[in-house]
């Protein structure tokens, strides 16, 4: 079974030590600016803004480990994961996969400390917040 994991959504972050860059963009703020600007785009975070707030995130952000530095990135989920910003949600699911010769979704726990946590307990306390 793939693992499943949630993560706070304030590690979706373009500062500080521990956090998920994205890897379609150089930071978060430059993939809000683009969504933005682009009606495609807008349009689909704001879809995704309402199925989250009808039935939850149903499918998983995916996260991505490089095997030589300790970053972690989103690999799949960039609208999804700008829609939880916006609605300031408190965690969101994820599945992962290291950065190797292909994709092939862990089994294994993730690696928590990489982004300063101790492990699923910790990352479900460190929220902010919010009216769901």
């Amino acid at each position: 079974m793939k693992y499943r994991g949630q993560m706070p959504t304030l590690l979706l972050s373009d500062d500080g030590a521990h956090r998920i860059a994205p890897t379609d963009f150089k930071r978060w703020k430059d993939a809000l600016r683009q969504f933005d600007r682009r009606r495609k785009d807008r349009a689909k975070v704001d879809e995704l803004k309402e199925l989250i707030v009808a039935q939850g995130l149903q499918k998983p952000i995916l996260l991505c480990v490089h095997e030589k530095y300790p970053d972690v990135y989103v690999s799949d989920g960039h609208h999804r994961a700008v829609a939880l910003m916006e609605l300031g949600a408190l965690t969101f699911p994820f599945h992962w996969h290291y950065i190797r010769g292909g994709v092939r979704i862990e089994r294994n726990p993730f690696p928590y400390g990489l982004l300063g946590l101790d492990g699923p307990a910790q990352a479900k306390s460190k929220k902010r917040s919010i009216w769901w």
